[in-house]
């Protein structure tokens, strides 16, 4: 055996390890789930080794007869999923669709308003000084919405004010968030959002499955203009993104995701895309009102274990995550790494207040949990319970040892997908 065989091995191995560990984890990252086993599968297909640059029917590469099929499919089955009039499933991922629509919509110099990064925003929102995408990339320049950390949501009032008062008026207006508890308020401000130029956009990456599950807010009905999404986290499909508006814009966004911001879109990807598309209109009602049940119940616990819990005055969160203050024990890195220790997967999250205190992205104040994957693996309210204690031992105790025994033991029962027209096994082992 050469060398790189013995390294081409050691990958295989690698990646088996990782699928023991995690069957006897907690995830509880906010932006992960997992795909059921024909997802996977789609992903493992020719697909992955085709091109097929452009739109349905207008490719420029041949061999995509089935290709366009599935993509139809894909689109068809989307666009019921948002009831939304037109849907692009090329974006190969969140921020690549958030791209494609400040390109689409805005030129280098424009405003865009968004909330801050401690505030929740994503880093594809964020300025040119943070390596933000819509600053760095696309040379917008980012105001923020006005927020009150009280109800962990933008202020609208505030911001009202604040758009008053701006020299230069917001292009875009994106809504949505990376720390996202609770619905924004896109029905208030999208019409003085409108009434000055500015057009109305919707990040919903991490809401996406609650929104098409009837369990969030309907941003698309609510004033929103266009809707970016990743097709994972709560939409549990392979990782990706899509676009979708009731009709506006339609052209400008198909031309900035191809030849704008993409070449070849990943079509194996988009296969997985169409499959879990057609398990969430089957199964993702039911889910996504469980997931949301599944956030309040850890968050009621862990709050009531004595644990800081974010929007504890306004009911904690109504969507999949929780937001935890951990600065009495420590940073949220070093909490993450504690946790991990009791193979409990969460990550570090900036929180309001964290730049002030002199805290960044290295040593947060917070750590975000999101139960979108417990979920799927079949976990309800009762467990939820389970999981906060075993968060708040793994947070107070110095042993991490027997939090990660007890972590096993409760996995032992949930190693199958739900919502799922298989139930295959979670993570695959020989």
């Amino acid at each position: 055996m050469d060398q790189y065989e013995t390294v081409f091995k050691q990958v295989l191995e690698k990646i088996e390890t990782h699928h023991r560990w995690f069957s006897e984890c907690l995830p509880l990252v906010a932006s992960e789930n997992i795909t059921s086993s024909e997802v996977r599968a789609a992903l493992s297909s020719d697909f992955g080794h085709r091109y097929a640059e452009g739109w349905p029917g207008e490719r420029v590469y041949a061999g995509c007869k089935y290709i366009d099929e599935v993509e139809l499919i894909a689109i068809d089955l989307a666009k019921k999923l948002l009831g939304a009039e037109f849907v692009d499933v090329r974006p190969i991922s969140g921020v690549t669709a958030n791209l494609a629509v400040y390109s689409a919509l805005s030129s280098a110099g424009d405003t865009l308003m968004a909330l801050s990064i401690p505030n929740g925003g994503h880093i594809s929102m964020g300025k040119r000084d943070f390596g933000g995408t819509a600053g760095l990339v696309h040379n917008l320049d980012v105001e923020y919405f006005a927020f009150d950390k009280n109800i962990m949501n933008i202020d609208i009032d505030a911001t009202k004010k604040r758009l008053e008062k701006l020299g230069k008026k917001p292009r875009i207006a994106m809504f949505g968030a990376s720390l996202f508890l609770f619905p924004h308020p896109v029905r208030e401000l999208a019409d003085v959002i409108k009434e000055n130029g500015g057009v109305v956009c919707y990040d919903a990456a991490h809401v996406i499955g609650l929104i098409a599950g009837g369990a969030f807010q309907d941003p698309l009905r609510e004033g929103a203009d266009v809707l970016t999404f990743s097709t994972h986290k709560t939409l549990f499909g392979p990782q990706g993104g899509a676009i979708a508006t009731n009709g506006k814009y339609v052209e400008e966004i198909k031309q900035a995701v191809f030849p704008g911001v993409t070449s070849n879109h990943h079509l194996h990807s988009v296969a997985g895309k169409a499959l879990a598309f057609a398990e969430y209109l089957r199964f993702g009602k039911e889910y996504a009102h469980q997931v949301t049940r599944n956030a309040k119940a850890l968050a009621q616990r862990l709050s009531e274990l004595g644990l800081q819990v974010l929007g504890e005055n306004v009911g904690f969160t109504k969507s999949h995550q929780v937001a935890l203050d951990v600065t009495r024990f420590g940073d949220g890195t070093q909490i993450e790494r504690k946790l991990e220790l009791c193979n409990i997967i969460v990550n570090r999250q900036l929180i309001p207040g964290d730049l002030q205190a002199g805290r960044h992205y290295t040593n947060p104040g917070g750590i975000r949990l999101g139960v979108s994957e417990l979920t799927r693996l079949g976990m309800k309210e009762s467990e939820m319970i389970e999981v906060a204690n075993l968060i708040y031992e793994g947070i107070t105790k110095e042993d991490p040892g027997p939090v990660a025994s007890k972590v096993r033991e409760l996995r032992k029962g949930f190693q199958l997908v739900e919502y799922s027209f298989s139930r295959g096994r979670a993570y695959v082992t020989s």
